[in-house]
């Protein structure tokens, strides 16, 4: 994230509750869970964050986090309960508080963008991830072939071009079944 920002990058990323050390302004440490759970009435959080890194000054960002509806809750807090089962540990609270929850990190302002533009992008985002996914999919969209860029650009054009030629096609294309049809 630091590089994105020296770089003059801004980022929307999908943050899990202990995936950082999340600090308040004055560098004291901040329980996302307990955050998350004063926020449930309302649903919402965006507030600035900071996240301390190894080295250097707390990274600034603004944390973003919405309640998922409560059958996507449901079905997170079923995943979390068979991945601690498979891994033989025991499943905290805390882990089961952030599954009713999305969490973002971005560099975006709230003056440029809303709490609602943010998660606009982030699904936009997951769009795209979906489209390269298919692509791998269906077409077999690897690496490109060597490190030239002379051959890697064309390649990966030309894969681009494919995408834009087969999304209007898509539903009849896709290899597994829908899960409205398997139902």
């Amino acid at each position: 994230m630091a590089r994105l920002l020296d770089a003059g990058a801004d980022f929307v990323i999908r943050s899990g509750w202990k995936s950082a050390r999340w600090l308040d302004a004055e560098g004291g440490l901040v329980d996302l869970t307990a955050e998350l759970r004063k926020a449930t009435a309302g649903g919402m959080i965006d507030r600035p964050i900071w996240i301390k890194r190894k080295s250097g000054a707390p990274l600034a960002v603004r944390l973003v986090a919405i309640r998922k509806p409560a059958q996507a809750a449901a079905a997170a807090r079923r995943k979390a309960r068979r991945t601690a089962q498979k891994g033989g540990h025991q499943l905290s609270r805390q882990t089961l508080d952030a599954a009713d929850w999305v969490i973002l990190v971005t560099s975006l302002k709230p003056e440029d963008f809303t709490t609602a533009d943010i998660f606009a992008l982030y699904r936009l985002r997951w769009r795209i991830e979906l489209g390269f996914k298919r692509l791998k999919s269906l077409i077999g969209l690897k690496g490109p072939p060597g490190t030239d860029e002379r051959s890697a650009r064309p390649h990966i054009l030309a894969h681009l071009l494919i995408i834009l030629l087969l999304e209007p096609l898509v539903d009849e294309l896709e290899d597994s079944p829908r899960l409205a049809d398997a139902a």
